[in-house]
Parts: structure tokens; C-alpha cells; sequence
């Protein structure tokens, strides 16, 4: 008897979840325009999107967001330890309090301690505050479309397609 493993990565497990986190993108696309165009920077934005999906573990959006984060201007040191999940010690100071929230925010699955919130508001201002929420969220949607893709591959292969190089090691 083979026993079922279970997929490592959080995945979307109903498109209802799906469709909330676009309807409530889609509410927010003048916000999101805004917040893209003029409140976060391309480089600041890369670095908040690659924590993000560093603990998410989306293959898809580690890829595409190194990519993007070249292009941005972050230096290829400060991408590899974003990649590893590590906050490089050259961050901007005044983009670290960010860093530091993305990363609680998506350990905690987007459940965020109300004191870690109230911090990152003190720190940038209820806008900012708002347009570095705005990221997170789009990055999780993306990190969890992608990871769904691979849970799906990954329970029709029986476990054998899906997995990071990593994942396939550990199970």
C-alpha cells in the first residue's frame, strides 16, 4: 500500500479562494496602478515580491522575479540571498521595516500580527502602507496560482511531477 503524500507547498485548495484574492484585486486596480506607478519603486517592489515568494516557494514567480529584479537593479548578491530567504544587510534602511513585515506576512499566511501591522503603518504612512499590502497580496495571489498548478501536476503524476529539485530530495 503506498501512502499519500501531501503537496509541501501552500496551494489555493477551492477556486473560491482563488476568485476572492481577484475580486478583491480587481476592486483595488486603481490602488494597485498607483501603487505600482508611484509609491513603490520597481527595485523595492522586486525586493518585497522575492521575500514573499521565497517562503511561498512559487518556482514559477522565483524565476520571473529574478529575472524582473535584474532589470530593476538589484545586484545578483542581493537577488541570491533574497532568494535564500535571507534580507541582505545592504537593504535599503528605509525599505528594511518592509522587507522584515512581507516576510512575517507571508510566514503567518497573510495573517499578519496586528502590532507588526500598526508598525509598518507608522513606518511609510497609511498609503504606503496600503500600496506594500497591495504587493503582497498580488504576489501571494501569483505564488498560489503557480503552486496550485504544481499541487494539481503533482497529485494527477502520483507525486512524481510538481516537486522542487529540494522538495523531491526531502520526500
Amino acid at each position: 500500500m503506498t501512502h499519500k503524500r501531501p503537496f509541501p507547498r501552500r496551494a489555493y485548495h477551492r477556486p473560491s479562494e482563488a476568485l476572492q484574492d481577484l475580486r478583491f484585486l480587481w476592486q483595488q486596480r486603481a490602488r494597485i496602478r498607483r501603487a505600482m506607478r508611484q509609491l513603490i519603486s520597481p527595485a523595492f517592489r522586486e525586493r518585497l515580491m522575492l521575500t514573499v515568494t521565497q517562503v511561498n516557494g512559487c518556482r514559477y514567480c522565483s524565476y520571473a522575479h529574478a529575472r524582473m529584479s535584474l532589470t530593476a537593479g538589484l545586484a545578483p548578491e542581493e537577488l541570491r540571498q533574497l532568494l535564500q530567504g535571507v534580507i541582505p544587510a545592504d537593504t535599503p534602511a528605509d525599505e528594511l521595516p518592509a522587507l522584515l513585515y512581507a516576510q512575517h506576512w507571508a510566514e503567518s499566511d497573510a495573517h499578519p500580527d496586528p502590532q507588526m501591522e500598526e508598525r509598518l503603518e507608522e513606518s511609510y504612512g497609511a498609503e504606503t502602507a496600503q500600496a506594500i499590502h497591495i504587493i503582497l497580496r498580488m504576489i501571494r495571489m501569483g505564488n498560489l496560482l503557480g503552486n496550485t498548478l504544481d499541487a494539481v501536476l503533482f497529485h494527477l503524476s502520483g507525486g512524481h511531477v510538481g516537486l522542487t529539485e529540494s522538495e523531491a530530495r526531502r520526500l
